[in-house]
């Protein structure tokens, strides 16, 4: 990928002739890539910390995930265990280095979600989460089943950009099912339209972390976000809504 002054750059790299200021994003051999910088006069900005793999090793994570799955999917044990068991077998086989583990661990995420765990808690002790509901009720009220399933999903997609995704989850779930429960509906199926939504946010650059990694190697602007994500995000809707029905039936 080539930048010029926040431009991309579409034609060959043998056809460009750099300029300073360019922006060239490079992957390659660790141990050659500084003779490479120093050849070309390029001084590195930023380190992406990818690294391509033999296929053997790749083939050991992959069969740690398919086990952590398999385990939880067949019942044999919860979530939370299956994927920490599958943490640590990941360390044993030496897959991700310890080191790695520790420099890669998001603190203020961490607190974050830390902290917004008692909110969610209190927001169902205190009955806020009742309030917020029946607030939603009442417009809730006046649509079809679908129409209220699709409120909730709008409403996730919406609170994900201020709160991040893990944190929508939080929130959003006891207001969910509250929601549910005031219309007469089974909760199942807003509660996974939460999952849904909060995990479906293509608005915006923070939202979600992957809309975050690749907005400063793809030279994305805030806006380039809403130009493919309002489209997606009402695939989303037209899709997941029905599918949601079908699968989990509201009454």
């Amino acid at each position: 990928m080539r930048y010029r002054k926040g431009q991309r750059l579409d034609q060959r790299l043998g056809l460009i002739e750099l300029k300073i200021g360019d922006i060239i994003l490079l992957q390659g051999d660790q141990s050659s890539l500084p003779d490479f910088l120093r050849e070309f006069g390029l001084l590195p900005l930023a380190e992406r910390p990818l690294l391509l793999g033999s296929p053997r090793r790749g083939l050991v994570p992959l069969l740690i995930l398919l086990a952590a799955m398999g385990t939880t999917a067949f019942g044999v044990v919860t979530v939370p265990v299956a994927f920490f068991a599958a943490a640590v077998m990941m360390v044993l086989f030496k897959v991700i280095p310890i080191r790695e583990i520790y420099a890669s661990i998001d603190g203020p995420i961490l607190v974050m979600l830390a902290a917004l765990i008692p909110v969610s808690d209190s927001l169902r002790r205190t009955g806020a989460a009742d309030v917020i509901a029946s607030t939603l009720a009442d417009v809730g009220a006046v649509l079809p089943g679908y129409g209220a399933l699709t409120l909730i999903l709008i409403a996730a997609m919406a609170v994900t950009p201020f709160l991040n995704n893990a944190a929508t989850v939080l929130v959003m779930a006891p207001i969910a099912a509250g929601f549910a429960t005031s219309l007469h509906y089974r909760p199942e199926a807003f509660l996974m339209a939460v999952a849904i939504g909060a995990g479906c946010d293509f608005l915006t650059p923070v939202g979600h972390q992957c809309n975050t990694l690749v907005m400063g190697p793809g030279g994305y602007r805030f806006l380039d976000y809403s130009r493919l994500g309002l489209p997606l995000s009402v695939i989303v809707i037209i899709v997941a809504v029905p599918a949601l029905m079908i699968v989990w039936p509201l009454a």
